[in-house]
């Protein structure tokens, strides 16, 4: 009957595994719906270094003369960059702060870009936006583009241009400047980057805070690139491109398809050497590895933070290491406890829990480092960091909790006969009882 019982749990356990490869590798259509499942491996979000795409470090330039903390400021602009190029429909891109040694840095990877020149042209060379009652550069600003809440190309009355909209700071601001320039209809000017760009007339007041340029757009593809334009200009600090650079979609599958085969005969390797060195032990182990493979793949594309990359990858095949050497610690530590005399469920029991110790503390000091690389990283070092993080926290639940689950369920079908486990003692050594 518990041999029965065990086999019965062993067979579910073989049913769930492979149900999560399914789950993992397959893509596949719902029956009798419009949904289309894909694989937790097919919706890991690729970086730029596997997917190609468009990479951008731009210097952050502090304003002498803004009243406003420095840190908000890189923070709002980061935020407004981020929603520029989502809305133009490339969410899987991703803005992040950085610095490079006393500089402050925004680095935007835009990865699966079919035409780069366009990525460069949306994000454009960032500058100051003013708004000036008078046609002079170094005139005051009476309105700047930290007000701006919105900025989207339209067609109104027949005619192309662009919506403005402020927030209520800002329509208060313009509502004021428009009372006072409607009287005469006055221009109103706008300076990015200390070059006039445009110059609407004020035709009437402005109350609720929206407004409509119009009157040089033909099309709605220049009134885009106006508004791009005047988007550029609502950061609120001056950036200066530092870097830029190109990854070919090519390359990209070519650096995937690489690390992805690298992955398969290491992994491939590992089984094969558990299962050598430990026999059914191995065996177990080997099982747990393919649940730990699941778990994380499934981590690593519900995660909003992971975005993976070459040294991403990296991070995966070190945690993955890192789980098979707590499988070593504990097996090892089973031995020894078998070649002590005691029976092989006693030795499994004592093996867990004396290599505990051993696996947390190896595992912890792993997971401090990779906290400090996150906080202190930045780019491909954050995506490394990261990875690493998930995949030490999936490889102790699956070491130390998973193994020990699939050998406490096989137990009960072989406890007495040592040599499928490579369990050893001497014959003098008496087995205590």
């Amino acid at each position: 009957m518990i041999k029965r019982k065990a086999k019965f749990k062993f067979a579910l356990i073989i049913t769930s595994i492979i149900i999560g490869l399914c789950l993992t590798i397959f893509s596949f259509n719902i029956p009798f719906t419009n949904y289309t499942y894909n694989g937790f491996v097919n919706s890991i979000k690729l970086g730029i270094d596997l997917k190609g795409g468009v990479l951008a470090v731009y210097n952050v330039v502090p304003d002498p003369e803004s009243t406003s903390s420095f840190e908000s400021e890189v923070e709002a602009t980061i935020t407004r960059l981020q929603s520029l190029i989502t809305e133009k429909g490339y969410t899987e891109a991703t803005v992040v702060r950085q610095t490079n040694g006393t500089d402050t840095q925004i680095r935007i990877e835009v990865p699966d870009v079919d035409d780069p020149a366009e990525i460069f042209s949306l994000i454009g060379q960032p500058a100051k936006l003013e708004f000036k009652t008078v046609k002079d550069v170094n005139a005051q600003a009476e309105l700047t583009g930290d007000y701006i809440k919105s900025v989207e190309a339209s067609y109104q009355d027949g005619d192309y241009g662009v919506s403005i909209e402020f927030d209520n700071e800002g329509a208060q601001i313009f509502f004021n400047l428009t009372t006072q320039l409607s009287e005469n209809k006055d221009k109103l000017y706008l300076y990015i980057g200390g070059v006039l760009f445009s110059e609407p007339a004020v035709q009437s007041v402005i109350s609720d805070g929206k407004t409509f340029i119009s009157g040089s757009m033909n099309s709605y593809s220049e009134a885009e690139a106006y508004a791009t334009k005047i988007l550029s200009g609502t950061f609120s600090v001056q950036l200066e491109l530092f870097e830029n650079s190109v990854v070919s979609a090519t390359l990209g599958k070519d650096a995937l398809s690489m690390s992805l085969l690298a992955g398969i005969i290491g992994f491939s390797l590992v089984l094969i050497f558990m299962y050598l060195i430990y026999g059914t032990f191995g065996l177990l182990a080997n099982l747990s590895l393919i649940i730990y493979i699941v778990i994380l793949m499934f981590f690593l594309q519900a995660v909003p933070l992971v975005q993976l990359t070459l040294p991403g990858i990296a991070g995966i095949i070190l945690s993955l290491g890192m789980a098979v050497d707590a499988n070593v610690i504990i097996f090892e530590r089973i031995k020894d406890e078998y070649r002590a005399g005691k029976k092989i469920p006693s030795s499994v029991k004592s093996g867990f829990e004396k290599s505990l110790s051993a696996i947390l503390d190896g595992n912890i000091t792993t997971i401090i480092a990779s906290v400090v690389l996150y906080i202190l990283g930045t780019g491909a070092i954050k995506g490394f960091a990261i990875t690493l993080l998930i995949g030490i926290f999936v490889s102790m639940f699956t070491g130390l909790f998973i193994t020990r689950k699939l050998i406490s369920t096989y137990l009960p079908l072989n406890s007495t006969n040592p040599k499928p486990y490579k369990l050893k003692r001497e014959a003098t050594t008496n087995e205590l009882s």
